[in-house]
């Protein structure tokens, strides 16, 4: 039965924020686990097998976009380890998968008329088909940023209306050729990516900077672009396949500094408005939140401009998109205090931004831990406030999360990540007292399943569940100790009481130096392999040696 995205609106409250003690508790029957890739980050092969460029391709091979110059050119090389990799899912108990599928991989150009190549449709319908055996639902994303790059060069990307209808084109390929066995679609993976680091910012492919402009038209195709491909799915393909398609959308969520200060909250509000509500609004209610309208207007006025930067729907449009989501996506991982900031508008259009857009601050708060990224603390109540935030906002639609999880930036290799089973814990606790709010959460996705290529910041951060040896050619897996506690959460389907759950953390990190012991022999061979191509040591390299060393002096004396 299609449970439709309903459009009806109440108050946040503000005020309650109640961080409260962990809860021991279950989650509903038939709670979906899952874990979590992308094409680009994860498959490698990037010239393979027909496979046409990617923006991510042309990007990443330019010297100085990425951390130490690095690409995905071979990444885990996950095209070449389909029955690997889902058997590390198996081994896990994982209800679902979440992949994307590379345009160019199956349609070289962009341009669906040109030509499609069999060999990147093969073999999707082998990873689909091999989930399938060992009862794994696969949700897939259709988009997570790998762009074709000949529809960059022709048309100028997401910049250009006329993506709308080839992404259409593709999005239908996808639903003739795997939708008799895919039920869960996503149309777009974190557009707010997309668009502000791909056409504010440049940080991400294609690496243009149009302040003020870019990311505001970059976003305006894109939910034109999915509304479109929900349509086609609802008219076309609905009534045989009986799927779903959605959209998935990241938000950090932002709390007011000060609560009794209603400035703050109408900052923080504005904040989530700009982030999340900027693609979830138009799909929900039709149109943009009325606060970026107001603000991206009167800053565009008082430049001079005729009209807002943020660009505008017709009539005939609102009512097209609103209602476009069978469920709704979220990616999460973090928290920000908002206060109230004023950034005064320049007379030119270069002194304007998606950023000063929004009269915003951002703070942190120094005792939050940060494992990993720079912009990534932990802060677990985040995240409960921001789902009650989207069922007040949304009408309580279906959820799926997406992507949670946790990076780690380490020069040695650590297979003991206890800080991530520390992350995973409070978070998909936070999840459980949302879902006992009355949030209507059907799925949990753990971000990722393995360590990736992370865009600029190239493998120098790592998010997986399993680690990847990436100077190894073969790219083999080694278990974290948080495979073994996230594996105990699936079969508990939750947090079943104290003891059991710290002994759940116990035994994971008991696990996890045997598997130091497995990665620990590698390390030693392929150093020595390697040694030709490296001038500077590692700290692990110098580590490894000066172990050898000891050990063999120790030896020498003894005898």
């Amino acid at each position: 039965m299609l449970v439709l995205c309903l459009s009806a609106t109440e108050d946040f409250d503000w005020a309650k924020n109640n961080h409260g003690s962990f809860y021991y508790g279950t989650f509903p029957a038939g709670f979906s686990w899952g874990a979590g890739s992308s094409a680009y980050q994860t498959e490698g092969a990037w010239d393979k097998d027909g496979k046409g460029l990617s923006i991510w391709d042309v990007f990443s091979h330019k010297k100085g976009k990425i951390q130490l110059n690095e690409t995905g050119d071979s990444s885990c090389e996950g095209y070449y380890k389909i029955k690997d990799d889902v058997s590390l899912m198996n081994e896990m108990k994982l209800n679902h998968y979440r992949f994307s599928i590379s345009w160019p991989r199956i349609i070289p150009t962009g341009i669906k008329s040109d030509h499609i190549n069999e060999k990147g449709i093969l073999y999707y319908d082998q990873l689909i088909d091999h989930l399938l055996e060992n009862q794994i639902t696969p949700i897939v994303t259709l988009y997570h940023w790998d762009l074709p790059q000949v529809l960059q060069e022709k048309y100028g990307g997401w910049q250009n209306i006329s993506i709308v209808n080839h992404f259409n084109e593709f999005a239908n390929l996808c639903f003739e050729r795997f939708g008799s066995r895919v039920k869960y679609w996503i149309t777009f993976n974190n557009p707010w990516s997309v668009a502000v680091e791909g056409y504010e910012t440049g940080e991400h492919a294609p690496g243009l900077r149009l302040r003020g402009t870019g990311a505001y038209r970059a976003a305006h195709h894109i939910i034109k672009a999915h509304a479109k491909v929900w349509h086609s799915y609802d008219t076309q393909w609905r009534g045989k396949q009986k799927g779903q398609v959605g959209i998935s959308l990241s938000g950090d969520w932002g709390e007011p500094v000060d609560i009794s200060n209603q400035k703050d909250i109408e900052a923080a509000e504005r904040y989530v408005q700009f982030y999340l509500g900027w693609f979830a609004t138009p799909i929900f209610h039709g149109d943009y939140p009325q606060v970026m309208k107001d603000f991206v207007g009167r800053k565009s006025a008082q430049q001079g401009l005729g009209t807002s930067r943020l660009p505008t729907f017709s009539p005939q449009e609102k009512s097209y998109i609103k209602g476009t989501c069978d469920f709704l996506g979220i990616g999460h991982f973090t928290t920000r205090y908002i206060t109230q900031r004023n950034n005064p508008s320049g007379s030119s259009s270069s002194s304007s931004s998606y950023f000063t857009d929004r009269d915003l601050a951002e703070l942190v708060d120094p005792r939050w831990p940060d494992p990993g990224s720079e912009w990534l603390y932990s802060v677990p109540w985040g995240f409960r406030r921001l789902l009650n935030f989207v069922k007040t906002q949304y009408g309580n639609p279906m959820i799926y999360v997406t992507e949670n999880g946790v990076s780690e930036k380490m020069l040695c290799t650590e297979l003991c990540d206890e800080w991530r089973i520390q992350y995973y814990k409070d978070y998909i606790n936070e999840l459980l007292k949302a879902i006992k709010d009355g949030v209507n959460v059907k799925g949990y996705t753990a971000w990722s399943l393995l360590d990736k290529f992370e865009w600029d910041e190239g493998y120098s951060e790592r998010f997986g569940l399993y680690y990847v040896d990436f100077r190894n050619k073969n790219k083999p897996r080694y278990p974290k100790a948080s495979v073994q506690f996230y594996k105990r959460i699936i079969s508990s389907n939750g947090f079943p009481n104290q003891r059991e759950v710290e002994n759940w953390r116990r035994k994971a990190v008991e696990t996890c130096s045997s598997s130091n012991q497995l990665l620990a022999a590698d390390p030693l061979t392929s150093h020595m392999e390697m040694v030709t191509e490296i001038v500077v040591p590692t700290v692990c390299t110098l580590s490894i040696l000066l172990s050898a060393i000891l050990l063999m002096f120790l030896l020498r004396r003894r005898n």
